[in-house]
């Protein structure tokens, strides 16, 4: 049995929380990502790194139009930064990503910004079944 979304995002947000507290900003992209998947991994959540994402359009096919950084039990999507701030394309280019998998939430998590709270969006793709959160995140509906 799957785990709820909301259950996904809470763990995911705690193991990123930990992360940033712990190593805090300045590490490069990959080994946030190598690190977050562990975590989640120690949590006992399938967690899927680099994965392959197809388009199609208009009667062409790319096999792999894109990679999304992680994927969490098949229906959380986890996009990773280490950069200052985020850039307004972030937020688009993750809703985006969204609505081509067909998944309702993702977690944009920037590890290069002050604290995890302004690092940490949550991009919904019309997701309406939010559960109140201890630990609340910026959201973005695009």
């Amino acid at each position: 049995m799957k785990n709820s979304i909301e259950a996904l995002s809470e763990i995911a947000v705690d193991c990123g929380y930990k992360l940033h507290v712990n190593l805090g900003p300045g590490l490069l992209e990959s080994v946030y990502e190598a690190l977050m998947a562990n975590a989640l991994r120690q949590r006992g959540l399938p967690v899927d790194r680099q994965v392959p994402i197809k388009i199609e359009y208009d009667d062409i096919v790319l096999e792999e139009g894109f990679r999304a950084n992680l994927l969490v039990d098949k229906q959380l999507l986890i996009e990773l930064k280490s950069t200052e701030r985020f850039a307004p394309v972030h937020a688009k280019q993750v809703l985006t990503y969204l609505r081509l998998m067909k998944l309702p939430l993702d977690l944009l998590m920037n590890f290069g910004a002050p604290t995890f709270k302004d690092g940490c969006k949550r991009i919904v793709n019309q997701h309406k079944d939010f559960a109140s959160s201890r630990f609340r995140v910026n959201q973005v509906k695009l």
